[in-house]
């Protein structure tokens, strides 16, 4: 047992031993069906805090001849999988931690001998009986010792994409070291797995792409293995549960990460959430909002009303198909909001190519960028929305109507203003503060149609709920009637108490909006 080559299970046993863990191990019954096939390479991406690191170091637990994890997995839900002892400590495996080597060297081609060196001590210190051709040739090593034992190796390799994140604008140095991995792993027979883990997709250079044998699983498609890093509903419905935490506001604080149609919780929120039994801002904190700010003040066009329209809660056309997979190339906004979706700012929805704000502790770290200078005009809408909601509630309609025109004409374009995006736009802005007690859902189906947006409120708050329509060029009247023409109150089938009907309409040739509010009580 080495330090790189076959460690032992310790790691694991850190994640076993912590008050709250969460069995991920039906993982290994995926990468199992992996081993030695033509998918045998694994790149899996996930923003920082994500539960990856936990998930290799399961992985190294269970592959690694240097322990045995026989007794760590009894009672885990792979136990009970056919292939289990199989597989269970039969491999050599060499772990990596990417961030490890580049925190000690100055320079890509530094950092690759240092992990050669690293590597070959082991391998030697291991194998002393093996006769090598060259040993300090890293790659012959590994056949050598693979020729005389068949027993072929596992790359478990943590942060492999480090130095895209740090050096980001050395792009020889990263060809360097995509080489140095291709070198090491491509088309070499003592390979039985290798599995990545890191923030962003594999890097390609046009027609350089030394990992092309590599499979992504990415925030934005992973399938079949997105349950494994992140929770899923499932598992935190059943942590509400076991330590008594309100599940709806763990919800809204929380969950809306979308990966491959599955709803996935940022982990380490929860955990803390639940350890700390308080809702606050943990994975925001572990890194300061300026990693954020950089990437939304891009002078990129569009990208700035995409932004406006993220934060008032509106989804966004996301096309991510050109994105470069590094920090530094941007052609266009969509980029810039791919490259938030791989950082875990935003999520991204494959069905309806869209992307959006997954929850309030993301929320706020948007607010927390906007908030020093060049975003005065939401930052007043956003201050002003408590206001307005109180205005809502006690029926002041010229008043609530006065601060939509408000919100309205300061925040869209010249050449966006006249259209129903904008104004509703517009109107998820100024109500901004509803969501400290509101879930709010658009184009919700009610009735016989679909309400523009359902103001429900959270179980412990006192306030009525809200359904806003909007109408274009028509009349508040109109609003008003189509709620209660098409019983759209029909969608607030579990909730008794006051509703409020208000009805929004902007008439294009005066330029003025005007607001209708009406009172009804559901029992």
């Amino acid at each position: 047992m080495g330090i790189y080559l076959n460690p032992g299970n310790m790691d694991f046993q850190r994640a076993l031993n912590s008050k709250i863990y969460v069995d991920k191990t039906e993982l290994i019954a995926y990468t199992n069906s992996l081993v030695m096939t033509e998918q045998q390479f694994i790149c899996v991406s996930r923003p920082r805090r994500f539960g990856k690191s936990m998930a290799a170091n399961m992985l190294i637990a269970y592959y690694s001849r240097g322990c045995d994890s026989s007794r760590q997995f009894s009672g885990l839900k792979i136990e009970k999988n056919p292939d289990f002892r199989k597989h269970l400590n039969r491999y050599n495996l060499i772990r990596l931690n990417m961030q490890d080597f580049l925190s000690k060297t100055n320079h890509a081609e530094e950092m690759i001998k240092r992990i050669q060196r690293e590597i070959l001590f082991d391998l030697i210190s291991e194998f002393p009986d093996v006769k090598y051709f060259d040993d300090t040739d890293l790659v012959r090593s590994l056949q050598d010792i693979f020729a005389k034992y068949s027993v072929p190796f596992i790359f478990i390799i943590d942060e492999w994409d480090c130095i895209f994140r740090i050096n980001k604008e050395d792009q020889e140095a990263q060809k360097k070291y995509l080489d140095f991995l291709r070198n090491l792993m491509k088309d070499q027979s003592y390979v039985a797995l290798a599995y990545m883990t890191g923030i962003l997709p594999i890097k390609k250079y046009g027609q350089h792409s030394a990992l092309n044998m590599f499979y992504e699983y990415s925030m934005m498609n992973a399938f079949p293995i997105e349950e494994f890093t992140g929770f899923t509903e499932t598992e935190v419905s059943a942590l509400c549960v076991q330590y008594q935490i309100c599940y709806d506001d763990m919800k809204k604080w929380y969950d809306g990460y979308t990966v491959s149609g599955r709803s996935l919780y940022n982990p380490r929120s929860v955990v803390e959430a639940v350890l700390r039994k308080c809702f606050d801002n943990y994975w925001t904190k572990t890194e300061t909002y300026e990693a954020l700010r950089i990437y939304i003040q891009m002078d990129y066009d569009g990208l700035r009303e995409k932004i406006e329209r993220l934060i008032a809660g509106e989804p966004v056309p996301l096309n991510p198909n050109k994105y470069q997979n590094d920090m530094t190339t941007f052609e266009s906004a969509d980029d810039v909001l791919t490259l938030l979706v791989h950082l875990g700012y935003l999520t991204s929805d494959r069905e309806s190519e869209t992307c959006s704000i997954p929850n309030q502790e993301v929320q706020q770290e948007f607010i927390n960028c906007i908030e020093d200078g060049g975003w005065e005009n939401v930052m007043d809408a956003i201050r002003a929305s408590d206001t307005l909601l109180q205005m809502t509630f006690a029926g002041n309609e010229k008043a609530v109507a006065e601060q939509i025109a408000k919100v309205h004409e300061e925040n869209a374009s010249v050449l966006q203003y006249n259209n129903e995006t904008s104004l509703s736009c517009a109107i998820s802005l100024a109500y901004y503060s509803a969501r400290k007690n509101y879930s709010i859902i658009r184009e919700m189906p009610a009735g016989k149609g679909f309400a523009d947006l359902v103001f429900i409120p959270d179980r412990k708050c006192s306030t009525p709920a809200m359904i806003v329509e909007l109408k274009w060029n028509h009349s508040v009247q109109t609003a008003i009637d189509q709620i209660r023409q098409k019983k759209y109150t029909d969608c607030l089938n579990h909730y008794t108490g006051e509703i409020l009907l208000v009805g929004i309409n902007y008439d294009r040739k005066s330029r003025k909006h005007t607001c209708r509010i009406e009172h009804v009580n559901k029992c």
